[in-house]
């Protein structure tokens, strides 16, 4: 195949995990999909990964994997769906049940709302808008819809009255857990969003104490021979895992982002150029690891048992898992060493192509063991990351939004809409 052919295959077959696997009733993402039990988890829709599967339905329309009706109708439901759910001050839990609309809690006390989920199918949310806000009668009144539910969104709120913005709160909890979004990690987005309210917009200095840290967030680390520009959370000499540079960007351009204390697209080129290099060094001898087969990355993983757990594999916590979604959301940052990943990922097909694009992870180590399982957060980035590096759809969706500028402007960014 010529590179076109196989991202188009890579991005066709990605497209089903939103489309034919779908939740049924709401439209929105599934959590997960188990191929080996598709029942499982059926009405578990994930909130932020449903954000990025608009994302991949507004590009299936546009690469023709489905027609705009099809498209236009699908999302009708699930913006239907979301106009009813559970709401917190606005905002919408991780979880939601796809029959009832209802919470389901992530844990004990995460049963209420969540933020940065919130800003992640909020992005999706800008997209949709903005595809449709200059179609037909019917197609302006979605991209309405689209647009007011953003709005009901009282992210000011969620700062306690404080200068940072927290993840979670809930009616029967509060906010007992206690988690201030504060850089560097795939947050970013939730700021600039916060911003670009029109009526619960948060001040700059939430974003300069809160994210920025009053420029604590900027680093002179270097990575396996990159600077890391950012202060990874956690990971300040490795770099964190490469969602970090995904989750935040799939609408948010990094390209010519910048403000006072970070370049945020020199902190995403090399914080996946440092991962890439990473493997390639392999310092731990892990089998096959190379120019040709890298990426680490939050994934499923593989329990000695056989079973399958979570984890965020990166530099420095690395147990021979190789994720996908990590080199293949990088082909913006990445083209040629992401292109290189791919051919060798397409050479395994036999056992890592599934129904829903490639498998969430696999184990050179332990003899090509895949996890044959796929997650919506893994899935929406991969086919979101590559049209964005084939056409800069998203990214120029997303950034010709005029609340999207107003908030950029408010927090004092250089920013770059793609034409």
């Amino acid at each position: 195949m010529t590179d076109d052919e196989l991202l188009d295959l890579t991005q066709e077959e990605t497209f089903k995990y939103f489309w034919d696997f779908a939740n049924a009733e709401s439209g929105g993402a599934r959590e997960r999909y188990l191929p080996a039990n598709p029942s499982q988890d059926q009405n578990i829709v994930t909130t932020g990964g449903t954000g990025f599967g608009m994302m991949a339905i507004l590009l299936g329309i546009e690469r023709g994997f489905i027609s705009r009706t099809e498209g236009f109708n699908r999302l009708t439901t699930l913006l239907d769906f979301l106009e009813h759910a559970d709401r917190f001050h606005g905002a919408w839990p991780h979880w939601l049940n796809g029959s009832t609309g209802e919470v389901i809690p992530f844990s004990d006390l995460d049963d209420g709302a969540d933020l940065v989920e919130t800003a992640f199918l909020a992005q999706g949310l800008i997209t949709v808008g903005e595809y449709f806000k200059s179609g037909s009668s019917d197609e302006q009144a979605l991209a309405t819809q689209a647009f007011d539910l953003v709005s009901a969104v009282e992210w000011n709120w969620f700062t306690q009255g404080e200068n940072a913005l927290y993840w979670h709160w809930s009616p029967n909890n509060d906010f007992a857990i206690n988690l201030k979004l504060q850089g560097y990690n795939e947050t970013l987005i939730t700021y600039i969003l916060a911003a670009a309210s029109e009526n619960f917009s948060i001040e700059p200095e939430v974003y300069k104490e809160g994210w920025a840290q009053n420029g604590a967030i900027a680093s002179s680390a270097n990575a396996f021979g990159y600077p890391l520009e950012v202060k990874h959370a956690g990971a300040e000499q490795t770099g964190g895992p490469l969602f970090w540079a995904h989750y935040s960007y799939l609408g948010l351009n990094p390209f010519g982002l910048s403000d006072a204390y970070v370049n945020y697209e020199t902190a995403t080129v090399n914080h996946a150029l440092s991962n890439y290099a990473y493997c390639v060094q392999n310092p731990l001898g892990w089998r096959d690891y190379g120019q040709d087969l890298w990426g680490l990355t939050a994934s499923y993983t593989l329990n000695a048992d056989g079973s399958l757990g979570y984890k965020a594999h990166r530099p420095g916590d690395d147990t021979g898992v190789i994720s996908p979604t990590a080199a293949l959301s990088s082909f913006p940052y990445t083209p040629q060493e992401s292109m290189a990943a791919l051919r060798s990922f397409y050479d395994l097909e036999n056992i890592l192509l599934g129904p829903a694009g490639f498998y969430d992870a696999f184990s050179p180590q332990q003899n090509y063991t895949v996890a044959e399982a796929y997650l919506a957060i893994d899935q929406g980035p991969i086919i979101v990351m590559i049209e964005n590096y084939r056409s800069g759809l998203l990214w120029r969706l997303f950034m010709q939004n005029e609340s999207v500028q107003a908030g950029l402007d408010k927090l004092n960014f250089n920013y770059t809409i793609p034409q």
